[in-house]
């Protein structure tokens, strides 16, 4: 590794982007890996330095390489919940099918986490499936009912999900639904939701 490819990979993460212009310049490798297999974007990804990953995202950077984790620039996207750079990634074209460790896509760990703004956009803006179910047997509206705090940002991302096509009675691998999670976690209006949609699909 050169000299340049550890100054972009130091600059990427800290979001230096006049530094990872000068490095990318300098002949650093675009998709360069650090000890942990990260590329300069997926560093850039983690700590949400928009601005650098718009410059590596430019110069052709992988938007799908993934680290010694299985993640990648674009899945971290749904660990982070940011949306500016899901909207800097986008362009690059993600593979919007790519698993996680765990096997789920971007969408489910951001429902998991609440991210409202996040589970919006991404379900405005592309062509992600609303059903997908990861290697635990659950989708993103499981993960939203089952891990989510219940609140007011899960409900609404069990909305957001809803709204978009998700089927409400999909079972996990043990053939409990969202609905029978609510209720037993004690979650009057989540479970309300659920059981709207359960009548509404029938």
């Amino acid at each position: 590794m050169s000299a340049f490819d550890r100054e972009l990979l130091e600059a990427a993460g800290r979001g230096d982007a006049a530094t990872v212009r000068l490095a990318l310049d300098s002949g650093a490798g675009v998709d360069v890996r650090d000890g942990h297999g990260r590329t300069p974007l997926l560093r850039a990804a983690l700590a949400d330095r928009v601005e650098a990953a718009r410059l590596l995202v430019a110069a052709g950077a992988d938007v799908n390489a993934r680290d010694e984790r299985q993640d990648s620039p674009w899945l971290v996207t749904g660990v982070t919940g940011s949306v500016a750079m899901m909207r800097v990634l986008l362009p690059a074209g993600p593979d919007l099918a790519q698993r996680n460790r765990f096997g789920g896509i971007a969408l489910i760990p951001a429902a998991e986490r609440g991210h409202v703004g996040y589970v919006r956009a991404l379900l405005e803006e592309t062509a992600i499936d609303v059903d997908h179910v990861n290697d635990l047997g659950w989708t993103a509206l499981l993960e939203a009912v089952i891990l989510g705090d219940g609140g007011r940002d899960h409900t609404r991302v069990v909305e957001l999900l809803l709204g978009a096509g998700a089927t409400p009675d999909l079972a996990d691998g043990n053939g409990v639904t969202p609905l029978e999670h609510a209720e037993r976690r004690g979650l009057p209006g989540i479970a309300a939701l659920l059981r709207d949609a359960e009548r509404g699909a029938a």
